[in-house]
């Protein structure tokens, strides 16, 4: 496949298929940057490691490689991050913001991937509804095990019990 230097798109690596991603609209975005600022402010303060954005790799092996729109890696995991090229091996979060094209992407295919290379916590975030959905990895399955809507409060275990309130990220 030969790429053009004008592409203006993103690819993914998913079960050894390039996906074509098109730049997140303006609330994909605000909704990012939100949950950017509460993420990243919490591990300064809490010095739990480092938050990283998208697009960057996220290597899993030769046909996986996923461009989540937020990862965190913890301190003592930091070896994983790669400033040249992007990012070996399993964050220790993954959150994904969906949009209309990308829910069976994000809710079933990334999942599964996440799941099968063990990723500790996994975020469904939908702007569509207004909730977050945090999945945690419980014998070998990522199990929801906090969810909320429009008004609701989200608790992320991988953050070190960092709460999030709907209204700040979706107001």
């Amino acid at each position: 496949m030969e790429f053009d230097e004008n592409d203006r798109f993103f690819y993914e690596l998913l079960n050894g298929e390039l996906v074509k991603k098109s730049a997140p609209s303006a609330l994909h975005q605000r909704i990012s940057r939100r949950l950017s600022f509460k993420i990243e402010s919490w591990i300064q303060e809490k010095d739990l490691g480092e938050l990283f954005y998208s697009p960057i790799d996220v290597f899993l092996d030769d046909y996986n490689a996923p461009q989540p729109d937020l990862i965190f890696i913890k301190k003592q995991r930091l070896e994983i991050v790669h400033l040249d090229n992007g990012i070996v091996g399993v964050p220790d979060l993954i959150v994904e913001i969906i949009s209309p094209s990308s829910i069976k992407r994000d809710r079933f295919d990334k999942m599964n991937i996440y799941q099968k290379f063990k990723a500790s916590e996994y975020w469904i975030v939908d702007p569509a509804n207004s909730s977050i959905e945090i999945y945690t990895l419980q014998n070998d399955e990522l199990e929801i095990t906090d969810f909320a809507a429009e008004k609701g409060i989200v608790q992320s275990p991988a953050l070190g019990g960092l709460e999030i309130e709907m209204m700040n990220i979706f107001e």
